[in-house]
């Protein structure tokens, strides 16, 4: 098989000398995974699926022994043999609602000597209280 070639034909040229230089032959392509393909220096999440796509082309048959995906541990070979393959949800549709947001910061003149001087409660208290009642305490 030409991998060269094979790159080339999916628009993938670029990645040629990584797959020269880490010796991916016929027998370690079809093993690939998205991980593998990152380390080979496939940056691009769309250069990725046309790479593990074409993988999957290549091995064929159903029986092949699929590579494990990513992030998910994998069962040994005979055990996947016998069992289903997992069933995966589809992505529910992100919704929400923009709206506009205004933020204002305060900061109080000397916060921090006031906070080391004072317990955790008194601190809250000073600021949730309402701004009248700190100006009745001078």
């Amino acid at each position: 098989m030409d991998i060269d070639g094979l790159l080339r034909s999916l628009g993938l040229g670029q990645y040629e000398a990584a797959f020269r230089d880490n010796a991916i032959d016929e027998k370690v392509l079809r093993r690939l995974t998205a991980e593998d393909l990152k380390d080979l220096g496939v940056g691009l999440g769309g250069h990725r699926r046309m790479l593990l796509d074409a993988i999957a082309a290549l091995r064929g048959d159903a029986n092949a022994k699929e590579p494990p995906s990513e992030g998910l541990p994998h069962a040994p070979a005979s055990a996947q043999a016998s069992a289903p393959p997992p069933t995966v949800a589809p992505a529910a549709e992100a919704v929400g609602e923009r709206r506009y947001l205004t933020v204002m910061f305060c900061d109080l003149v000397g916060s921090t000597g006031i906070s080391a001087r004072l317990d955790a409660e008194e601190w809250r208290d000073l600021v949730g209280a309402p701004i009248s009642m700190l100006l009745r305490r001078r």
